[in-house]
């Protein structure tokens, strides 16, 4: 306890002389960076000076969300004092040729707004066992982003090698060579160490790797897709299709995962677990949305140094015409085909519907949760599996007055026609007396062919 008292006094006196130093630094243009700065280091300063409260404060967070019972070094930065909406989780190792994790953490902060990031937390675990490198990656990473380790928007964190499980004479599954598996046995275990840490930070978590690029305002378009889930169940959502990039899941599921990690660590490689995991929860289908939020940049493997060239072609860096989607539920009277399911259309999942051959009158409904000003509306139906199976004759409706009984509206305005499967309509907002609560997709004419709607996409505004 006194030495914690110590500590807490010392960086108070710290934290109020770099108070001191910015108030004296002539600067000549004060941004909101320097502003937020001098107000973060004034509010914590003040804070550690109760030393008891922060202790308890401290200690509480600990056993909230210490569940594998690790002792961690924090290496740089302090935990934030509330709960934040996002924690983005990466684990770092030194290796052979490359390392990207100063590129990745750059693209994370710069390709977010101020807003995003007093909503986001960034946890570093550098895993490797070799302390002096994790010193040079902690003093690169204090020069380089020491605004966002002051601002508590940065953890560098270390599980310290006593606490791994062994890793030597392990089962060699799969015929993989004894150095393959110590590998990803140990990165399963830093794996789940980080996501033991990360449990109560936020309320969701979303994994990256160290060698990424991020697309623009990727927090907010993470809501966005979480917002056209509305309640549906799920487990984990993907928003890169490669290795362990761009993988969401729900902070209070962390706990279950880290010790499922820990529990088969030595069974098979991450990627293959972290599907088990989600199976195991009953999650069956991959839910990945399309365009990729993050890009895999890394050319050296962090395993002996191997080449891994490795793209998302479906990544996007600058999503500012991504479509809104509020929350909806899809109606219709077309048989559908397997789990090709009506909701696979509006979601922009890496997905489609599929309905078998469409009659006039036939009709596929999204209804909003709420009446909804709508921008623009497209559709496209077809896709490139299947070419011929695009909607021959068809118009668009919005609807207004919904009967909350059998989820349809019950007056119809059409806005426009099908052309050659796609339908593309801006400047909606004067369509309707009031704020539509449907668009309906109606076929006019009998098709053999089978229909796919590959997507749907509805904007409620102008612009970004």
């Amino acid at each position: 306890m006194r030495c914690f008292l110590r500590r807490s006094l010392t960086m108070a006196i710290s934290l109020l002389v770099f108070l001191l130093i910015i108030n004296l630094t002539p600067w000549t243009q004060e941004d909101s960076d320097v502003k937020e700065l001098k107000q973060w280091a004034q509010d914590v300063g003040l804070n550690q000076l109760h030393a008891d409260r922060n202790w308890q404060n401290l200690q509480r967070l600990g056993n909230d969300t210490n569940f594998l019972n690790v002792s961690y070094r924090y290496l740089a930065g302090v935990p934030p004092h509330k709960k934040k909406f996002l924690t983005v989780g990466l684990c770092s190792v030194k290796r052979k040729w490359s390392n990207y994790l100063l590129e990745t953490l750059s693209s994370v902060f710069e390709q977010s707004t101020q807003e995003e990031l007093q909503e986001m937390i960034v946890v570093v675990h550098l895993a490797d066992p070799d302390q002096e490198w994790n010193s040079q990656m902690v003093e690169k990473v204090a020069k380089r982003f020491a605004a966002q380790l002051l601002m508590g928007r940065l953890l560098v964190i270390h599980a310290p090698s006593e606490y791994y499980p062994p890793l030597a004479g392990l089962k060699r599954n799969f015929n993989d060579a004894e150095d393959r598996v110590r590998f990803r046995s140990k990165q399963n275990v830093d794996y789940a160490y980080l996501m033991n840490f990360a449990a109560n930070l936020s309320t969701y978590y979303l994994m990256i790797e160290d060698d990424v690029r991020c697309s623009k305002s990727f927090l907010t378009t993470i809501r966005k897709r979480l917002a056209s889930q509305g309640d549906s169940y799920w487990v984990t959502l993907e928003f890169s299709k490669l290795g362990y990039i761009g993988k969401l899941y729900h902070s209070s599921d962390l706990p279950q995962l880290a010790r499922f990690l820990m529990l088969f660590y030595q069974e098979m490689p991450c990627d293959w677990l972290f599907v088990h995991f989600r199976l195991l929860l009953t999650q069956k289908e991959v839910i990945r949305f399309k365009p990729s939020l993050f890009q895999h940049i890394g050319y050296y493997s962090s395993f002996q140094g191997t080449a891994n060239k490795l793209k998302d072609e479906d990544f996007e860096e600058d999503l500012s015409t991504l479509p809104d989607n509020p929350p909806a539920d899809m109606v219709t009277d077309i048989a559908t085909f397997g789990n090709y399911l009506p909701y696979k259309a509006y979601s922009n999942m890496a997905n489609f519907f599929w309905g078998k051959a469409p009659s006039a009158g036939n009709s596929f409904t999204i209804v909003f949760k709420q009446a909804t000003p709508i921008f623009r509306i497209q559709i496209h139906t077809g896709c490139r599996q299947h070419p011929e199976d695009y909607l021959q004759a068809g118009l668009v409706e919005l609807g207004t007055r919904k009967n909350r009984c059998d989820l349809h509206c019950a007056s119809y305005t059409p806005i426009g026609l099908f052309k050659h499967g796609q339908f593309d309509r801006e400047g909606l907002e004067s369509s309707t007396a009031s704020a539509p609560e449907c668009v309906r997709i109606v076929v006019t004419k009998n098709q053999s062919e089978w229909l796919v709607i590959s997507s749907i996409s509805i904007w409620t505004k102008s612009g970004p």
